[in-house]
Order: C-alpha cells, then sequence, then structure tokens
C-alpha cells in the first residue's frame, strides 16, 4: 500500500533513479528535481485548498517544535519523500497561517501564485544581483518594474529611474527607513558623515508617537542615539501637527542643532492614522530637512486613483517607501523605495573596492543597486513583482485593494450601529479598531484583551490589539488574499458571540459578588444584634429584681430591724420629754469601767 502524506497525496517510494531504498547522496539531478518540483508544488497547492482547516495561528508551545527534530544534523542524506513528510509532521503545527482568510492580526503579508512561482524562477537562476555587471537584467528589470509602480501608484515623477532619482527594491520598511536615514545625514553634512561619522550633539530626528518604532532603531544603528528624536505632538486623529513641528524645528535651530530628517507616515501601524504631507512638505523645505514618508502598509493602496489623495503632498517627499510583501499580493521580501536624489543615497552607500571595478561600472552609465542597500549581495526580488503584475494587471491590484477596503467600511458601518462596540479611530484604508463597550465597574482594558484571547484561541479567527487614547482596542486588519464577506461576517459574529458571553459572565461574576457582600453584610448585622441583645440582658440581670416563678409566691425579703439604742425616758418628775428625745439621737458613748 503507498504511504500517503497528510495532504492526502501518495508519496513516492523511491526517487527517479532508483535510490530510495537506502541513503541519497550527491547533487540532485534535474530530473529529480523536476520529479520533487512537482511534489512540493502540489504540497503548497493542497495547502492553500485546506488552509482554512487549520487554528489559524499555532497551538504548538515553546520548544516544541525543537524537540520534534532530531539533536544532531544527519550524517547521510535522506530520501526527499521523509523531508517532505516532515513539512506535515515538524513545520506546519508550529505555524501560524498569515495566508488563512481568518487572519486579520498585524497587517497582511500577501503571497500569491504568481509571487511564488517568480520566487521560485529567482531561487533558480541563482542571481546574485549586486551591480549590473553580474546580472545586467536584474537590475534593468527591477528599475522597470519600479517605474511601472511608480506609475500605478502616481508617485511624482521625481522618482522615476529616467529622472534624478529612481526606486529600488528594499528587504523591509525598516531597512528604508534606515538608508533614508543615511542619505540625509549625507546631505545634511555635506558629506562629512563619510569621514568624520555623526555628531549626534548636533543632528535631530522627527517623529510623532505614533511613527513606527523602525525609525528609533535606524537613528540607533546610524550612531544618533535616541536623545536626537524629537516627538511631535500629534491632533485628535492620531496625525501629525504641522505647527507643532514648525515650532520645534524652530527651536532647535535657534538652540544650534542642525535638523535631518523628518518621518511622516501613511498609515500608522497602530490605527493607520495618516500625517498631513500637504502640510508637512513645505515646512520641510523651508528648513531644508528631509521628508522621509513611511508608507509601509497603506501606500500601495495608491493604485486605485480614488484613494490617491489620501496620500496628497507626497510630491514634497525626498524618499518614500512601501510593502508590496503587505498588501499587494507579493511575498516578502519586497519592500518599494524611492528617492528623488539618488546621489545624496549612493554618496551616503557607495562604496567601491577594486575586486568590485568593472568597465561597465566606471563609464558611469549603469546603477549598481549594491550602492543602494546597506547588504552587497541581493537577490532577483524583481522577479516575482514581475509576475505578479502581470499576472493580476493594473485593474486586478486595484480590485484586489478596493475590496477589502470596502469590507473593511461595511465592518466599520455594523460596529457603529452596535451598541456593544465603539469605532475607535478613522478608518481609511482596510483596517478598523474597535474597542468593545463594558457595563460600569468592569476594567475595561482586561475584559477587552479577554475577548481578544477567547477569539484567538478559538482557532477560526486571528485580532491583534493597541492602545487608542490610553484604552485597549482590537485590530481588524483585512488583507489575507483568501479573505471574503462571508469571513468578515463570521469575524464579526464571533466578536459580538464573545462580548455577549464575557458580559454576562462578568455580570454573573458582579451579581455573585453582589450576593457574597450582602451575606456578609447580613451576617455582620446578625452578630452585632446578637452581641448587643447579650448585652441589653446581661445589664438588665444586674440592674432588675429577680421575678418569681410563675405560681408561686414571691419570697418576702425580710431585712432585720435596725439597732435602736435603749434611752432610759426618765420619770415626769426627773426630767422634760424633749430632753428625753434629745437624749435618744445622741450617739452611745462607751461604757466607762466599772470602779
Amino acid at each position: 500500500m503507498p504511504r500517503v502524506s497528510a495532504a492526502g497525496r501518495p508519496t513516492a517510494a523511491k526517487d527517479a533513479a532508483g535510490q530510495y531504498g537506502g541513503s541519497v547522496t550527491g547533487h540532485m539531478t534535474p530530473e529529480q528535481f523536476r520529479q520533487h518540483g512537482h511534489e512540493v508544488v502540489d504540497w503548497i497547492a493542497d495547502y492553500w485548498t485546506r488552509i482554512g482547516s487549520f487554528p489559524v495561528r499555532s497551538q504548538v508551545s515553546p520548544g516544541d517544535v525543537r524537540a520534534s527534530l532530531p539533536p544532531t544534523a544527519p550524517e547521510q542524506g535522506e530520501r526527499f519523500s521523509a523531508v517532505l513528510a516532515d513539512l506535515d509532521r515538524v513545520v506546519l503545527p508550529g505555524v501560524t497561517h498569515w495566508q488563512h482568510p481568518g487572519f486579520f492580526g498585524y497587517f497582511p503579508a500577501n503571497t500569491s501564485g504568481p509571487s511564488v512561482l517568480g520566487d521560485l524562477v529567482s531561487a533558480g537562476l541563482g542571481v546574485q544581483g549586486m551591480s549590473w555587471v553580474t546580472s545586467p537584467a536584474a537590475t534593468e528589470l527591477e528599475q522597470h518594474v519600479m517605474d511601472w509602480l511608480a506609475d500605478l501608484m502616481g508617485l511624482p515623477e521625481s522618482f522615476r529611474s529616467t529622472g534624478s532619482g529612481g526606486g529600488v527594491v528594499q528587504d523591509s520598511s525598516s531597512g528604508a527607513n534606515l538608508v533614508a536615514l543615511l542619505a540625509a545625514l549625507h546631505r545634511a553634512s555635506k558629506g562629512a558623515t563619510l569621514r568624520h561619522g555623526v555628531r549626534p550633539e548636533d543632528h535631530t530626528v522627527y517623529v510623532s508617537a505614533e511613527t513606527h518604532s523602525s525609525m528609533e532603531k535606524a537613528a540607533r544603528i546610524a550612531g544618533l542615539g535616541t536623545d536626537a528624536i524629537r516627538i511631535v505632538e500629534v491632533d485628535g486623529d492620531l496625525a501629525m501637527r504641522p505647527g507643532a513641528l514648525a515650532a520645534r524645528l524652530e527651536r532647535d535651530v535657534a538652540r544650534g542643532y542642525t535638523p535631518v530628517l523628518v518621518c511622516a507616515t501613511v498609515g500608522t501601524t497602530s490605527t493607520t492614522a495618516i500625517d498631513p504631507l500637504a502640510e508637512l512638505g513645505p515646512i520641510c523645505q523651508r528648513f531644508g530637512v528631509w521628508l522621509h514618508v513611511d508608507a509601509a502598509y497603506a501606500g500601495v493602496s495608491a493604485v486605485a486613483p480614488e484613494l490617491r489623495a489620501l496620500q496628497a503632498g507626497v510630491e514634497w517627499a525626498d524618499s518614500y517607501t512601501t510593502d508590496a510583501h503587505k498588501w499587494l499580493l507579493t511575498g516578502f521580501d519586497a519592500t518599494l523605495f524611492w528617492v528623488a536624489d539618488r546621489a545624496a543615497l549612493t554618496g551616503a552607500l557607495s562604496i567601491l573596492p577594486e575586486y568590485l571595478r568593472n568597465a561597465a561600472t566606471d563609464t558611469g552609465a549603469v546603477v549598481d543597486y549594491r550602492d543602494w542597500q546597506i547588504e552587497l549581495g541581493r537577490r532577483f526580488r524583481a522577479l516575482k513583482l514581475w509576475f505578479v503584475v502581470r499576472w493580476y494587471g493594473a485593474e486586478g491590484l486595484r480590485e484586489h485593494v478596493r475590496t477589502h477596503v470596502a469590507l473593511a467600511q461595511e465592518l466599520a458601518g455594523w460596529a457603529e450601529g452596535d451598541e456593544r462596540f465603539d469605532v475607535a479611530s478613522p478608518h481609511p484604508f482596510s483596517l478598523v479598531c474597535l474597542r468593545p463597550r463594558w457595563a460600569a465597574g468592569i476594567d475595561a482594558d482586561v475584559a477587552t484583551m479577554t475577548l481578544l484571547d477567547r477569539l484567538n484561541d478559538g482557532g477560526e479567527v486571528f485580532l491583534t490589539h493597541t492602545t487608542v487614547d490610553g484604552a485597549a482596542v482590537l485590530r481588524v486588519a483585512i488583507g489575507a488574499p483568501a479573505t471574503t464577506r462571508e469571513h468578515v461576517e463570521r469575524v464579526w459574529a464571533l466578536l459580538g458571540e464573545a462580548h455577549d458571553w464575557l458580559a454576562r459572565d462578568f455580570e454573573e461574576q458582579a451579581a455573585e459578588r453582589r450576593a457574597a457582600e450582602l451575606r456578609e453584610r447580613e451576617a455582620a448585622e446578625e452578630q452585632l444584634r446578637a452581641r448587643r441583645e447579650a448585652e441589653a440582658r446581661a445589664a438588665a440581670a444586674t440592674e432588675a429584681p429577680l421575678e418569681a416563678p410563675a405560681g408561686e409566691e414571691p419570697e418576702q425579703l425580710v431585712v432585720p430591724p435596725a439597732e435602736v439604742p435603749s434611752v432610759e425616758t426618765p420619770a415626769a418628775g426627773d426630767e422634760s420629754t424633749t430632753q428625753a428625745t434629745v437624749q435618744a439621737d445622741l450617739e452611745p458613748q462607751p461604757a466607762e469601767a466599772q470602779d
């Protein structure tokens, strides 16, 4: 009987060369790769088909995955069927399924069939595209696709490779924020940072409390430290206040600081707040400070023209980053990063040892992307983007974004009409922040986090949280490719059910506490009453006369008469009656001794 994988497919008993009777050694031949490649593609396709059957969040405990692995590496090569079987046995139990239709946590991390196949081709080619000469197609295809995407998103002409700037695929927006800061430092110092390094006591960077933490990390890595960071106040919608930025810049300049970079955000991580680029841009220009726009999540929404107004003022930006691997159907890593003036970027990052010199580079006619990033080496990342754009087309990408935005607006509408929830912040994209309402006397943050744990433990959906105005709220981020209206309806139903269950449970607990408090109060009152009655009885016993039992004559209390001193009454002829009375009142005197 053939072996069957957890996906329900027969596994090969031996490979094309008949080696599966024992250990496997040597390189995988093209024919073996063809066979096993088909098996892997089948496995992925089966996984996507059944992904909804898994709990969204991994259910393993820390150390479980490692406990299922041998302590040492295999001495001999193993059969590929054993490796494939361990995907089901070892890997899948430890996976949180980001492509699950019930995944509503963090921000989405899209992938798609065209993206996976593009990555497969990139891996198969094995290109190291650090310079144009190391593989011209890797460089020029990337330039061209980045120009395509700039056009699809309505970005300024200065970001095109045909102008003063250009685009590059970075590993992450965290990395893009770092290289933007390095370029800004290079420009602000007029190149002095290359020779002398940064002067943290002189330079300042401006963010808001809602800016992604990677900007602070970038300041640390660049050598500025956190003391160089200025936190600009936000308004009621959690967007950076232009007036507050101008005031801080004026104050720092007056004190002798050199402002280097302002990081504005389109779609903050907590709530997707939008900093007003059109107002911030002129302020940055007036002070000569680099304006970097971090649109990691929301930037790609601009493929839908009706959403571009949310980024009004982007033409003021010196650099701009957004992640295709979040919401544009392309697997990680695929950060799209543009600069308006590439000279500042390459000036900060370019270094040319002899072993990298070549004629094409020396002519200055080509782009070497190693000078646009921290690392030297780089994968052929543009292939998967090329595959995705060609498969979906502009209209397919727009439909993907529009669908999720519409679902988010519908979810927000349901919440606004429900007395159990409040919508905690504006929701221009596909994230909705919900604040559950709880009865008075309940710790709202504890109740909200309990609701979140209950939902995530159930396995159907996965959500995360943040804080808005100091209170815990639930983030519902819609963006997985497989998510449909049905799944949004389901998460809304689960939210309501969990809220109702907890509210009843809290009320029952409160009722039990009230009953217990009432019992304790009644018992205390009863004890007090009993004590007072006992005290009253004791007092009565000591003060009142004893009463005889019923039917008996009370015993008479005989009090002996007081002894009255005997006074002899004299004869009438001897002394008067008055004299005798006075004599009787006198105390008796001790008898005198007889002679």
